[in-house]
């Protein structure tokens, strides 16, 4: 098998270090730092701080060398499955390629150099910027004005269902639920119930779409919200979308768009254009910002003019007239939800999506979308007869298949996730969408070449005959990483946080 991986996998031989905890790597008496001599009297800072300000359990941090220290984290790194090594296939999360020309340009000095808490006077060239970004994601969308304050996807999802809250609370009104179809990201019934809403699961049909119908039969004068994502996660655009809307809007309901895959409809079609109110943006997933590590991230929020005055402030404007020229930061909204973050959101986040955006134009962006379309379903069609396809249909950004056909060897997604392993790539999202049992859900995002959907592919076909050739081979995987399969149950429901002296002896 070891041949096969080498022709179809994505793996390297070289060195493999086994690298011990960062602690393990401690002796006493030993540190990176030269600090010269005190010039000044020694102070006793539990004397000038107030209680509580003074940490007491600094014991047993690891006492390094410089050396040392960058060698453990440069191991460390080479670890790390990573979009510059090869295709990161995760369905959903959209790990898509970030061009080096964003990092140039976030770390020109006037803005990575630039203090945060700056007058607006000294930053008006980040101010221009924003305000243009604004302007850009608004036209994409069909959006009437954008807030860029939002950290995450998940935090614009927060503040649309805020505003939304705060829209019908303004006019009078005390609406009690969201709707949220089957296929909808996690993220979604947990914003509505965190702003005090009850949720309501609404089911796709047969043939994974939302029909109107099903809308219709749960839509009240109680429902504050549908929450939708289109494309779905399945990867399919929601045909019914526009008369979706209308029903919802009949009532009274607005209407929020995740807008998670918004990378399969740029300059095609704009969600503002078929009756979504509000959405937000994730820049890593559509405008190419690093992803992963727990940020820093970026979850601007459009939304069409009903919302705009409960936006989060302050909100950026442009002077014009007698105020004079230039931008500022406007905090006058009387009805606004408030602030979400401070300084003006991720900005080197912001400045990135920005660069992207301006670097690829109109005509560059749509070819983006044309290319997760065409690199999903040519995914789709390499690997049909090999996995099973629940909604065969052609899809946008994402496809997602099943271990149906592996039911008979005993092969399950997580045994084809943890082979993946050994050729060399990170495993797609698995069990997921919840609507398709033993879900692989794919995404290989525009970044990729041909060439590489096929040696990925070539992968995913080999793990198929061997789990009808060896199935203990791939249900015992992965054979070539430092650790075997570990057990995630015990690490999820025992998870040990903080380095016990005790426990490494």
């Amino acid at each position: 098998m070891s041949d096969r991986r080498t022709k179809v996998g994505n793996t390297a031989n070289g060195f493999a270090y086994e690298e011990p905890l960062i602690f393990e790597h401690s002796t006493d008496g030993r540190d990176g730092f030269s600090l010269p001599e005190l010039d000044v009297p020694p102070v006793d800072p539990t004397e000038l701080l107030p209680e509580g300000a003074v940490r007491e359990d600094l014991r047993d941090l690891p006492e390094v060398s410089e050396v040392d220290v960058v060698r453990h984290f440069t191991r460390l790194s080479t670890w790390n499955a990573a979009v510059d090594l090869g295709i990161y296939p995760l369905g959903s999360c959209t790990m898509k390629y970030n061009p080096k020309l964003n990092e140039k340009v976030a770390s020109l000095p006037g803005f990575a150099a630039a203090h945060p808490l700056a007058p607006d006077e000294l930053m008006q060239g980040f101010l221009q910027l924003c305000h243009g970004l604004e302007q850009q994601l608004a036209e994409v969308s069909g959006m009437d004005r954008v807030t860029l304050q939002p950290a995450a996807g998940a935090q614009g999802e927060l503040a649309g269902i805020m505003m939304i809250r705060a829209y019908h609370e303004h006019r009078g009104e005390k609406r009690s639920q969201v709707l949220v179809p089957d296929s909808a990201h996690g993220t979604n019934p947990a914003s509505a119930a965190l702003n005090g809403y009850s949720v309501t699961s609404i089911p796709t049909g047969e043939d994974g779409l939302l029909h109107p119908e099903a809308v219709e039969a749960a839509m009240t004068e109680e429902v504050a919200s549908l929450m939708i994502t289109n494309p779905s996660t399945l990867g399919l655009f929601e045909e019914h979308i526009a008369r979706i809307c209308e029903i919802v809007h009949a009532k009274g309901g607005l209407v929020y768009g995740d807008g998670a895959n918004l990378n399969a409809l740029l300059g095609i079609t704009r969600p503002g254009d078929l009756g979504i109110d509000v959405m937000h943006f994730n820049l890593h997933k559509t405008f190419s910002t690093p992803h992963g590590g727990g940020g820093p991230g970026a979850g601007p929020v459009g939304v069409k003019n009903i919302l705009a005055p409960y936006l989060p402030t302050p909100v950026i404007r442009k002077l014009g007239g007698d105020e004079g020229e230039g931008y500022v930061l406007d905090y006058e909204l009387p009805r606004s939800i408030g602030r979400l973050h401070g300084n003006n959101g991720n900005a080197g986040m912001l400045i990135r999506a920005y660069t992207y955006i301006r670097s690829l134009g109109p005509e560059g962006l749509k070819r983006c979308a044309e290319m997760a379309v065409l690199n999903a379903n040519y995914l789709l069609a390499r690997l049909r007869e090999h996995y099973h396809v629940p909604f065969d249909r052609p899809v946008l950004h994402e496809c997602v298949l099943s271990d149906k056909f592996l039911h008979e060897t005993g092969v399950t997604t997580l045994d084809v996730a943890k082979r993946l392993i050994d050729y060399g790539y990170h495993p797609p999202t698995v069990y997921f969408p919840l609507v398709v049992a033993g879900a692989i859900m794919i995404e290989p995002t525009e970044s990729e070449s041909v060439e590489s959907l096929d040696r990925f592919a070539e992968a995913l076909i080999a793990i198929a005959e061997e789990a009808h050739e060896d199935p203990e081979l791939v249900r015992t995987a992965p054979h070539h990483t430092r650790r075997t399969r570990l057990d995630e149950t015990r690490a999820a429901r025992h998870p040990v946080l903080r380095w016990q002296p005790e426990r490494s002896a």
